[in-house]
């Protein structure tokens, strides 16, 4: 039978492939990145800023430390889970192919080389410290009047606490906790010349670095101190030879699910986190091998996890040199606007939300505003109910006391409190405690899942009716953290939202699963599909011809779905601005594959926190017609699949317009702080070239248009729908 012209076309089509099908037929490490090794990668960025000269030198040092604080919990939590596949034999390949094993041994190497750039670093800082009149003193060196007042200063603060130990078969070696620090010496007894093995462990309480008083910024470490008066530690002995370690212990808690009383479960889980295996034990290099040799025999360490460090240890403990005495060594202190919309109506926050929604951009925009929300409530004898998600709210939290002011004054409150909150978890615990004393009804949220959602309702009777008032957040209820995160938070009475913000409070409170959502989307029941629905959608627009792009400010990006759903939109011509602080394991600029996907980082004075995501539809971005959502929610697995997560869409217009225009605008053009990443992994500073310097950071600081009823606009040009790249 004669072929028609449909099947003569097919046939010509049949060598070809669909997306899809060349996606599927790529290797995993052509496809995808390593998520520890981005992490890692991630940190090194981090780590450049302390080489940053544009940066004041005390900042620099801070920057320094927050990579060595980092750097201890990726130990702490992640490698320890590689750790614990390895030894349960657990083969698992992550999403670009490779083994436990095969990714411990790559991590290692790479964390090798970022610890050694840390003491270079330090290095670097501490004489550029000493030039700017900041003294670190050495023992050797150390004058009459100074020994004086250390001697004081060790009798009182140190002596009574720390407990020479030997070890000898009479002795055993003592347990040393996690994030111990301590001091191996060997000792001659100058009595018989017998030699001697003895630990000094120090008290996490004792500061890494004494001040001395006096003229000028002076400190002494901690290990020099000790050096200074081991003749009144051990009298009688001399020392042959000394050095300090540190060793970081396995820090992730995993629940049962049976687990009846989860409180008690995780009190339990929190003495254990103490006791966990050694993950990574720093010695120092001084140290003489013997000594080094029983240490890491005696502390059962195995080799893989030993870090001989030329240097310093325990980098995250130099935040205590930056003093606030030299004010030309900081950043210029800045004092967050409170917003212009909430002064206009005479700081009622119910008022300024029944008159339009607004959306505050902290930390440029006070937080005071979000603690206000909730105590306002409290006070208000017609507020009847308060509802609220807390993922973090910090030791000093002004949330908690209204939420307690609130339920002592009568109003129905119900907190949800998420215990697992990785390394808030005690803090978390003890606010249960308190607020169920007060008598608000505490929710500990799902067993199998995280309640990781921003979120917060305040019922109000007003006449013969009750109005509903939702605050939903990008970042945490957390005072500290609203100071250097940037985040947004909305304010909205939305009858729509408010709808669904109660029925995510029905399925985290009495696990009733909600249905006919109408606005916001939740994980893991349909984030990811309303994310994948709205990607399929721009495909369509470019396969129409239409103006179809999608832009995205996220922490991380490495769940495999999304990212091939990403790869797919690329190829049909989608063009694709993301936005990615830290993690990121999509390859992007691959021809073929994702020559339309950019993708940048952005590191400086705040930490980008916000999660935003905008599709063109059908007319491109910028446009009043593109959809725009705020979220809790990175693009990871685990925010898909094992979290309570929300995707709110931000209607308004002017919201809207500020959102698009001014965050999202303003974080593509920053040349300042940004870094192109490629499609290896790598990533390099944004070359300005002919472009004017331009600091996201900088323009939120001076520029008061996200009060709300600023008219500024960030230009759009570079980063216009359209352009090809």
């Amino acid at each position: 039978m004669a072929k028609t012209d449909s099947d003569k076309k097919n046939d010509d089509n049949s060598g070809e492939q669909t997306t899809a099908q060349r996606l599927a037929s790529m290797s995993a490490s052509d496809k995808f990145l390593n998520r520890e090794l981005s992490w890692l990668r991630f940190n090194m960025r981090v780590l450049e800023e302390a080489d940053n000269k544009n940066h004041p030198l005390l900042e620099r040092l801070r920057f320094l430390s927050i990579s060595g604080n980092n750097l201890d919990e990726f130990y702490m939590v992640r490698v320890a889970g590689l750790r614990g596949q390895i030894d349960s034999q657990i083969d698992i390949r992550s999403d670009d192919g490779l083994t436990p094993s095969e990714q411990l041994k790559k991590v290692n190497l790479l964390a090798k080389k970022a610890i050694d750039r840390q003491q270079t670093t330090w290095t670097q800082l501490y004489q550029e410290m000493q030039q700017a009149g900041i003294a670190i003193l050495d023992y050797k060196n150390i004058t009459p009047d100074d020994k004086a007042w250390l001697e004081t200063y060790f009798l009182g603060n140190v002596f009574p606490v720390i407990t020479p130990l030997a070890v000898d078969p009479a002795h055993p070696f003592p347990f040393i906790p996690n994030l111990g620090f301590t001091m191996a010496l060997s000792l001659v007894r100058r009595s018989d010349d017998k030699p001697v093995v003895a630990l000094l462990p120090v008290p996490n309480q004792i500061k890494r670095f004494i001040r001395l008083p006096g003229d000028g910024v002076r400190f002494i470490s901690l290990e020099n101190l000790l050096q200074l008066f081991l003749d009144q530690l051990f009298p009688g002995y001399t020392v042959s030879g000394c050095g300090t370690f540190r060793v970081l212990r396995d820090s992730d808690i995993e629940i049962e699910e049976e687990a009846e009383d989860l409180v008690r479960v995780f009190e339990t889980a929190l003495k254990r986190r103490r006791r966990g295996r050694i993950i990574r034990l720093s010695i120092d290099s001084n140290m003489p091998q013997d000594l080094q040799n029983l240490i890491i025999a005696r502390m059962g360490a195995d080799r893989a996890s030993v870090m001989v460090v030329d240097g310093l240890l325990d980098i995250a403990g130099t935040d205590q040199l930056i003093t606030d005495e030299n004010p030309d060594l900081l950043f210029t202190p800045f004092a967050p606007r409170y917003p212009e919309r909430v002064k206009d109506h005479g700081g009622d926050i119910f008022k300024a939300i029944r008159r339009k929604d607004f959306v505050v951009h902290h930390p440029y925009e006070s937080f005071d505003v979000v603690h206000e929300f909730v105590l306002q409530a409290a006070h208000d004898p017609d507020v009847v109910a308060i509802k609220q998600l807390l993922y973090r709210a910090g030791s000093q939290s002004q949330i908690i006391n209204a939420l307690i002011e609130a339920a002592e004054a009568g109003k129905t409150v119900t907190a949800v409190i998420e215990l697992k909150a990785r390394f808030d978890e005690e803090q978390n615990i003890k606010w249960a405690r308190d607020l169920e004393r007060a008598g608000v009804h505490v929710v500990y949220g799902f067993i199998d899942l995280k309640t990781h959602a921003k979120a917060a309702m305040v019922i109000r009777r007003e006449g013969d009716h009750l109005t509903t008032y939702a605050h939903l957040g990008t970042g945490n209820y957390h005072p500290l953290t609203a100071k250097v995160y940037t985040d947004l938070s909305y304010f909205t009475t939305s009858p729509e939202i408010v709808r669904d913000l109660n029925k995510l409070f029905n399925y985290v409170t009495g696990y009733i699963e909600p249905v006919g959502m109408e606005k916001i989307a939740i994980s893991p029941l349909m984030l990811r599909s309303h994310l994948i629905a709205n990607i399929n959608a721009e495909i369509e627009f470019a396969k129409e011809g239409k103006p179809a792009a999608i832009w995205a400010k996220l922490n991380s990006l490495l769940d495999p779905i999304i990212i091939e759903k990403l790869y797919e939109a690329s190829c049909e011509g989608v063009q694709i601005d993301l936005i990615v602080r830290g993690i990121c394991t999509l390859r992007p600029g691959i021809k073929g594959l994702s020559e339309n996907i950019r993708v940048k980082s952005i590191i400086g004075r705040f930490l980008e926190h916000a999660r935003i995501v905008c599709f063109g539809n059908g007319e491109g971005i910028p446009s009043k017609k593109a959809k725009v959502y705020i979220s809790s929610a990175d693009w990871m697995p685990r925010n898909f699949d094992r979290r309570v997560e929300t995707l709110v869409p931000v209607e308004n217009e002017t919201v809207h317009a500020q959102i698009i225009e001014q965050v999202l605008a303003a974080n593509l053009k920053d040349n300042m702080q940004s870094w192109q990443m490629n499609s290896n992994g790598n990533y390099s500073r944004i070359e300005r070239g002919d472009n004017e310097p331009f600091s996201a950071h900088e323009y939120f600081m001076t520029n008061p248009s996200m009060s709300g009823r600023g008219k500024a606009r960030v230009g759009v040009t570079p980063v216009s729908p359209g352009l090809k790249y």
